[in-house]
């Protein structure tokens, strides 16, 4: 240590003299220089380690403390997000309502869980039965309808897409007035599309008509469902195809309305009426029915006849 503090000495009485360094200064100062840098960090180390030793439970309680001002600032993120959503939701259904003044929307409906591995894509929301929800309920965004409701519990709904062959509803294209059904396929549900089926083969549809649907017991007239993406005939060639991107992504979606009423057209009802009592009818008596009225048409003709004679 003795030797040590000599060298020191002489190193700093040599670099001090005079004001400059001369040759021996130079030297010493080199041959020092790394016992200088271990030295200095030596230094800050033990320096930094009594500072923690001594300020331990400061510190300790500084950090808790920001880490309970982080957390806040991550739940004040949280709230502000939820309020966002939640306004734009009420936004959306007052648009709606407006719309729509004759329907009647069930409170907004969040997406809660995803049926697994369901390649049409089902999905559960947050509202039920108890919400005014009933099976067959038509689900829509403000963007166009997604699906219906198929498995109601007191807070929850199951909702089947458009991408599923259980789903039928009966739409036109706005312009060409085209009509058919609206059902899905595996083929084309992994595909994002679903099927537009039954449009008459001299129909006018071409690719990029809107589809709405055409209104029934179940589902409101107009509303948007997609666009034609492609058009087809059936292998049977007595009628044509389509091809429709849904306007509203089912596997994206994450707020959704229900509509739980709305008023019906008369013209509708009569209409679907009509449709059933027709299929209702036998084969043997829509015959017989025709055969009556070809008899009734001949006997007035005959008699109309007898009495140009006469």
């Amino acid at each position: 240590m003795a030797l040590t503090a000599v060298l020191l000495g002489v190193m700093i009485y040599s670099v001090t003299k005079g004001g400059y360094a001369s040759e021996s200064a130079s030297f010493w100062s080199k041959l020092f220089e790394p016992l200088q840098k271990a030295s200095t960090s030596i230094s800050d180390k033990v320096t930094s380690s009594l500072d923690m030793l001594m300020n331990a439970e400061r510190y300790y309680n500084e950090n808790q403390q920001l880490k309970s001002e982080i957390n806040e600032l991550y739940n004040d993120i949280i709230d502000y997000d939820s309020l966002k959503r939640e306004n734009e939701d009420l936004r959306a259904m007052l648009e709606l309502s407006e719309e729509y003044e004759s329907f009647t929307f069930s409170p907004p409906c969040s997406v809660i869980a995803r049926t697994t591995n369901d390649p049409y894509a089902s999905f559960t929301i947050d509202k039920g039965a108890e919400d005014g929800i009933k099976p067959q309920d038509p689900v829509v965004t403000s963007e166009g309808i997604v699906g219906v409701c198929y498995d109601v519990a007191q807070s929850t709904a199951k909702v089947r897409t458009l991408y599923s062959p259980k789903t039928a509803i009966g739409v036109y294209t706005l312009e060409t007035k085209a009509q058919g059904i609206i059902e899905g396929t595996y083929e084309l549900s992994t595909d994002g599309f679903c099927r537009m089926s039954y449009i008459d083969k001299i129909s006018e549809i071409k690719k990029g008509d809107i589809v709405v649907t055409s209104g029934s017991a179940n589902y409101p007239a107009g509303q948007l469902v997609g666009i034609v993406e492609d058009i087809g005939m059936e292998d049977s060639g007595l009628s044509m195809y389509a091809v429709i991107k849904p306007a509203v992504d089912p596997e994206t979606v994450s707020d959704v309305f229900v509509i739980t009423g709305f008023e019906i057209d008369d013209s509708v009802l009569a209409a679907e009426d009509a449709d059933i009592s027709a299929e209702n009818i036998p084969v043997e008596e829509a015959v017989s029915e025709t055969s009556d009225d070809t008899d009734t048409d001949e006997t007035e003709a005959s008699s109309a006849e007898t009495e140009e004679l006469s």
